[in-house]
């Protein structure tokens, strides 16, 4: 591939939240995963699973779960005085999590323990970093597979839109609901499925106000 090849799925991939009917195969599914399993890892500890929920009754009642959680901080923040931020959490923030709705496939992302060589014979024995560390480096790791899938979906003619709300607002829940071991942290949803919208290219920051060059 050339690199401007490349380049242009980047630029033109899309954060999508609107859908058309069209379903989503099982097989245009492991083909993403094949992708994403391809990411860096810290030391190829792989920290990553998905779960792909393609039941529409499902992914409503997940939906449900999030709005009703949702609720339940609008009102505990009603309580303390704070009815401004209640109103824009329940009017602007809900429906912003709640964009999977319509999407025909759900990806969950989960982070796995990181467990390595170096880990279980030089880092633990040493205490390098605190446990709580850990979890962070199966996170990154997690997170470089889901950006693995995104551009993979892009450039199959897919769209996609990686959310955090549900696990801000329901992880437990989500936990329960799709059976997820308690070992794997809920890491965000990507909602999958064919675009029915094509949104406009948002500002950047540009490369100067974010790169430091040390020669």
């Amino acid at each position: 591939m050339h690199y401007e090849d490349f380049k242009h799925i980047v630029l033109e991939r899309r954060s999508v939240r609107k859908f058309t009917d069209e379903p989503v195969s099982a097989e245009d599914i492991r083909e993403l995963i094949d992708c994403a399993r391809y990411a860096p890892s810290d030391t190829n500890s792989q920290t990553w699973e998905f779960v792909a929920v393609m039941n529409k009754e499902k992914i409503k009642e997940i939906e449900a779960i999030t709005w009703e959680e949702l609720h339940k901080r609008a009102a505990a923040a009603e309580e303390r005085g704070l009815s401004k931020e209640a109103r824009l959490l329940t009017k602007s923030f809900g429906p912003y999590a709640t964009a999977f709705s319509d999407a025909p496939v759900l990806i969950v992302c989960l982070a796995t323990p990181y467990n390595s060589k170096f880990r279980e014979r030089i880092f633990d024995p040493i205490a390098l970093v605190d446990d709580a560390v850990w979890a962070e480096e199966g996170i990154k790791s997690s997170c470089l597979a889901s950006q693995n899938l995104m551009l993979a979906a892009h450039a199959r003619g897919l769209a996609t839109c990686p959310m955090t709300g549900p696990v801000l607002l329901a992880a437990d829940r989500l936990r329960e609901y799709l059976g997820i071991d308690a070992t794997r942290e809920i890491n965000m949803v990507i909602s999958l499925g064919h675009p029915s919208e094509r949104p406009g290219r948002l500002p950047r920051k540009e490369v100067e106000e974010i790169l430091t060059i040390i020669e």
